[in-house]
């Protein structure tokens, strides 16, 4: 396989499944070493075992994306470790409850979402960034949504985080350009993953959202994950400040 990620370190949250567990995947085969963080340790030690075994590199430190402290220990520990930072993919995630209408929408939910899917990017952010100021460069891309492009029925708090998501990778990537940091999102539709499993759980709501899309069926996290890996890649050097739809035309 492609090693265009040699010895690249590259930090990825929310790796206990879908998105993030494939991101991590993908970079080890590419000949990154990976800083694995999430709150399900069980899952992302099974992970770093797999990774090992394929003759890669990997670290997991366990973390809630709710907590600053955590999560900044995440930054400080994985560069202990490996040294640095090239590459972070911020990924960590809550749905919240969708389809629930914003008067009727609990305000503790609001701000578990809020608190994850935002604050932990931003957090994660203020984290990261000084290290690849360390090294001269770096790149981060923040995994937001379709929901963070268009308005739908994923509920208040969810849409709230996933456009706060676009607008914060836009402002950071304009103050960071200079310092040769590339920051951009991601913004993918209904993806098949554990979290879409639990949103579309019956199969009249499965086949609303396979209608969602033009290309007529839901993406896949590889899919996702080919994306994510050419904004980190040097092909996408002039890329910045993008919030990159994966969407099969949902957008349109």
């Amino acid at each position: 396989m492609n090693q265009r990620f040699q010895n690249k370190v590259v930090l990825v949250s929310g790796t206990s499944s879908g998105i993030g567990e494939k991101v991590a995947i993908t970079f080890a085969e590419q000949g990154a070493k990976i800083i694995l963080s999430s709150r399900n340790a069980d899952l992302n030690l099974d992970l770093v075992r797999r990774i090992k075994k394929n003759g890669g590199e990997a670290l997991f430190i366990k973390a809630d994306f709710s907590k600053p402290r955590d999560i900044q220990n995440v930054v400080k520990e994985g560069v202990k470790h490996f040294g640095g930072i090239d590459i972070a993919v911020n990924n960590a995630g809550i749905e919240g409850t969708p389809g629930v209408k914003t008067a009727d929408y609990d305000e503790s939910v609001w701000d578990d979402v809020i608190a994850i899917n935002l604050k932990g990017v931003w957090i994660s952010m203020k984290y990261q960034i000084p290290e690849m100021l360390k090294r001269g460069k770096g790149v981060i891309i923040n995994v937001s949504s379709l929901a963070g492009l268009q308005a739908g029925g994923a509920g208040i708090g969810y849409h709230a985080s996933k456009f706060g998501v676009v607008g914060m990778t836009k402002a950071s990537a304009l103050e960071y350009a200079k310092e040769n940091i590339r920051i951009n999102a991601v913004c993918p539709a209904v993806i098949e993953t554990p979290m879409a499993d639990r949103a579309f759980d019956t199969e009249k709501k499965l086949k609303h959202a396979i209608a969602m899309h033009p290309i007529g069926r839901l993406g896949t996290a590889t899919e996702v994950v080919n994306a994510i890996c050419w904004l980190a890649s040097d092909e996408a050097s002039f890329v910045t400040g993008t919030a990159l739809a994966i969407d099969g035309g949902a957008n349109l």
